[in-house]
C-alpha cells in the first residue's frame, strides 16, 4: 500500500509560478511512475505529466508543455510539479498519482494509488 500526500497549491496570480510535492510512503518508491493529473469543476480529470520509475523518462500534456516540470527524488521519496508561467485555465485540483505495470501512463487506469489532491487557482 502506497499513500500519497500532496501539498503546494494555492493562489496565485497568471505567469506566476508554485511547485507542487507528492510525499510517498512506502520503501519501492523508486520503482513506480509518478503522474500529475488535474480536474477542474465540471470537468474530467484530465492527464498533465507523469515522469517514469524506471528510467526518469518524462512526458507532457500540449496544454503544459514548456511551463511545467516534473521530477522526482527518490531519496525524498517525493516527485515535484514545478508549474511556471501559469495560466486561469491552469486553475484545478492537481492530483498525484502512483503505478506500476503500465505502458504510457498518461490515463488514471494506470495508476494504483492516488493522493487527495491540491487547489491551484491562478488569478487573471
Amino acid at each position: 500500500q502506497v499513500q500519497l500526500v500532496e501539498s503546494g497549491g494555492g493562489l496565485v496570480q497568471a505567469g506566476g509560478s508554485l511547485r507542487l510535492s507528492c510525499v510517498a510512503s512506502g520503501r519501492t518508491f523508486s520503482t513506480y511512475a509518478m503522474g500529475w493529473f488535474r480536474q477542474a469543476p465540471g470537468k474530467e480529470r484530465e492527464f498533465v505529466a507523469r515522469i517514469r520509475g524506471s528510467d526518469d523518462n518524462t512526458y507532457y500534456a500540449d496544454s503544459v508543455k514548456g511551463r511545467f516540470t516534473i521530477s522526482r527524488d527518490n531519496a525524498k521519496n517525493t516527485a515535484y510539479l514545478q508549474m511556471n508561467s501559469l495560466k486561469p485555465e491552469d486553475t484545478a485540483v492537481y492530483y498525484c498519482a502512483a503505478g506500476r505495470g503500465g505502458s504510457y501512463y498518461t490515463t488514471p487506469y494506470e495508476y494504483d494509488y492516488w493522493g487527495q489532491g491540491t487547489q491551484v487557482t491562478v488569478s487573471s
